[in-house]
């Protein structure tokens, strides 16, 4: 398994255990909002450049 395959799995498994914990508004809330809140706090340049990474990813 690739190590973004293990990423997956373990965010996926987060989730269902937020689900479980939490209501599922609130658990929602968590899994778009870390996400939202961390490429908030990226520069510019590096947004730009997650952009153009995950464009060249999408057009192979």
């Amino acid at each position: 398994m690739s190590k973004k395959a293990k990423i997956a799995a373990g965010g996926v498994a987060a989730g269902l255990i937020l689900l479980i914990w939490l209501p599922w508004w609130a658990a929602l809330l968590i899994v778009l909002g870390v996400p939202t809140a961390a490429y908030m706090t990226l520069d510019p340049s590096q947004r730009r450049r997650l952009r153009r990474v995950t464009r060249k990813e999408i057009g192979r």
